[in-house]
């Protein structure tokens, strides 16, 4: 019989909502996967029964070694606050800050997991004067060192595995848990800031279902036209590392096709833009937030030549709110 693979999930300084898209995994469900998977899930706060006392015994159990912990999965930021006390975040039940639970309980686990922006770097609940003095757990924003300290690893020798995302998507958090369990999972499968390969190999843009509008440089300049956001609406596809438009959202969805421009959330301090969520930022009339790996020169070239070839049927639908001219409609391009 193979031996379970214990997991446990606790929460800290978030809003819940990786757990909640977690609890949307489908064919199979979340608990099923890991079923399938002998994985084994000591408790979970939207899903145990246990609380209270048993809560604390299992903690405490974990502690003292008697119950072997493979993965800690930590969903929110770190609560550090006030003046490095931790005293804004106490465990319920006892008087321990939540930072020092989860500091001790990242060294008796295999594995340590931030869950979401907020367990990797502070997120949402880092935004502003931060008066919680919230972080993540091994990086603030993006300076290395978060609760655990920049050259922390855990008994299997791996830093933090940081599946960012505000929320994440439950393949991301699934097939990470899975890679681990099955032994398949090194320093190999981690990006610069320790994020999942299998995501963030990929970037929002690939699959986008304005692509072709991008191609031709054909923008959307209201909230509801069809074109593509990146030169007016702030999107930042082209420069996020995720593969939303690729591996969708409850089998069908993602920002971009619900209409809303990437906010690029597997990034560090996403949540502090420069300027609006939904306004491109641009010098003398160029983009700030160019594609990743196309020089700024070449892409301001190559976007004259695209935007003198734009077919009349994309210049139109670009600002529209719905489809006007249908591909191959010569009548209706005659008329425009």
């Amino acid at each position: 019989m193979t031996k379970p693979f214990n997991l446990l999930w606790l929460q800290s300084g978030g809003c819940g909502g990786c757990s909640m898209s977690l609890l949307n995994a489908e064919t199979p469900d979340f608990l099923s996967y890991l079923h399938l998977n002998h994985i084994q899930l000591l408790w979970h706060p939207s899903l145990s029964e246990a609380g209270g006392d048993e809560f604390l015994a299992l903690l405490a159990s974990i502690e003292q070694g008697n119950i072997q912990l493979d993965a800690l999965c930590i969903e929110g930021s770190v609560m550090q606050g006030p003046n490095g006390s931790g005293r804004f975040h106490i465990l319920s039940g006892t008087q321990r800050p939540m930072m020092q639970v989860i500091a001790s309980l990242s060294e008796k686990a295999r594995y340590t997991i931030a869950v979401g922006n907020c367990a990797a770097f502070g997120g949402i609940t880092m935004a502003g004067i931060n008066p919680g003095e919230a972080c993540g757990l091994q990086y603030t924003g993006e300076l290395a060192g978060g609760l655990l300290g920049q050259n922390w690893l855990s008994p299997a020798q791996l830093p933090v595995i940081n599946i960012a995302g505000c929320p994440t998507h439950p393949n991301w958090v699934l097939e990470t848990l899975v890679q681990i369990a099955l032994g398949d999972f090194n320093q190999d499968n981690l990006d610069h800031y320790q994020r999942p390969r299998s995501y963030t190999d990929h970037l929002v843009h690939h699959g986008c279902p304005r692509n072709e509008y991008y191609e031709f440089k054909a923008s959307a300049e209201q909230p509801t036209d069809q074109g593509c956001m990146m030169e007016h609406r702030g999107c930042l596809g082209t420069q996020a590392r995720a593969d939303c438009n690729t591996r969708l959202w409850n089998g069908s969805g993602s920002c971009l096709r619900g209409g809303y421009a990437c906010i690029n959330c597997t990034a560090p301090e996403f949540e502090e833009p420069e300027g609006h969520f939904t306004r491109t930022r641009q010098v003398a009339g160029i983009p700030v937030g160019l594609p990743t790996d196309v020089p700024k020169a070449w892409f301001v070239a190559l976007s004259s030549l695209a935007k003198a070839a734009t077919p009349t049927r994309l210049k139109v639908n670009a600002t529209a709110d719905h489809i006007r001219i249908a591909p191959g409609d010569k009548t209706e391009q005659d008329k425009n």
